[in-house]
């Protein structure tokens, strides 16, 4: 893989930030089209948007700093900043994201839970697009594998380990990503209550990212036993299943006629 897209002396320009920017745009695109099909103005998701690409990278390095080598950065703080490098943690991002996209809904005064069913495509759509950034950096590896689908990094700037083949972990998850909004895609038009499709979301990527964590060579541990995004899968789909829960039972209680789809 080749990480640098163009360099200019000491000034990088590297894949990573491109496909980043790639996604974003792509999230942009599907949110105004599915804004203009529900009836919302389509430049609130372009301030919204806005707020979230913010929130969203902040958490991502800030989860990625705090879990990889906090006592590095301790003592290299600059390189807190240089996410052109990679190290964007999407667990991270997405808490950072959702705070944002919370704050937003309450300062405009927008049903949260319908807003979110409305960005949740954009949100699958940009995961995978994203995933390429890690398949370009080299980051986001996988464990060493005799398969014959493995990938071997060369390139002295990938940030995986060199001249062994990995699973391609990068493109398992980026696989799994793209049939999972091919699901909600599809769903999108027939939920029964505002926050479902924001939910099933949360649920099934929170098993898809458990069992694909297995692969994966770059995992910190929690407690030296289990991987990070794991034990944060876990966390995520007992709280988001309990919240779907809740909300459809609030929504049987309010609502007890069927619910035409849209």
């Amino acid at each position: 893989m080749h990480p640098i897209l163009l360099q200019f002396g000491n000034v990088e320009i590297r894949w990573y930030g491109v496909m980043i920017a790639l996604a974003f745009l792509a999230g942009t695109f599907l949110g105004v089209r599915e804004a203009r099909r529900k009836g919302y103005n389509p430049e609130l998701i372009y301030d919204l948007l806005f707020y979230v690409m913010i929130a969203g990278v902040v958490g991502a390095r800030l989860y990625y700093v705090l879990v990889s080598n906090p006592v590095y950065f301790l003592y290299h703080p600059l390189d807190i900043v240089a996410i052109w490098r990679g190290g964007l943690a999407l667990h991270g991002g997405l808490v950072g994201g959702l705070l944002a996209g919370i704050w937003f809904c309450k300062k405009r005064q927008l049903a949260f839970w319908s807003f979110a069913d409305l960005l949740t495509p954009s949100i699958m759509l940009g995961q995978a697009v994203g995933r390429g950034a890690c398949t370009l950096n080299g980051c986001s590896y996988g464990k060493p594998t005799r398969l014959p689908w493995a990938v071997t990094f060369t390139n002295p700037a990938a940030q995986a380990p060199h001249n062994i083949p990995l699973h391609p972990t990068q493109f398992y998850e980026m696989t799994t990503d793209l049939l999972i909004f091919a699901i909600l895609w599809n769903f999108r038009k027939k939920t029964r209550f505002d926050g479902q499709l924001f939910l099933m979301y949360a649920i099934v990527y929170a098993i898809a990212r458990f069992v694909l964590e297995f692969f994966r060579g770059d995992s910190l541990l929690f407690g030296g036993v289990f991987p990070v995004p794991q034990v944060f899968s876990v966390v995520l789909f007992i709280v988001a299943l309990a919240v779907y829960f809740w909300r459809q039972s609030v929504s049987g209680r309010a609502s007890p006629a069927p619910v035409s789809i849209r």
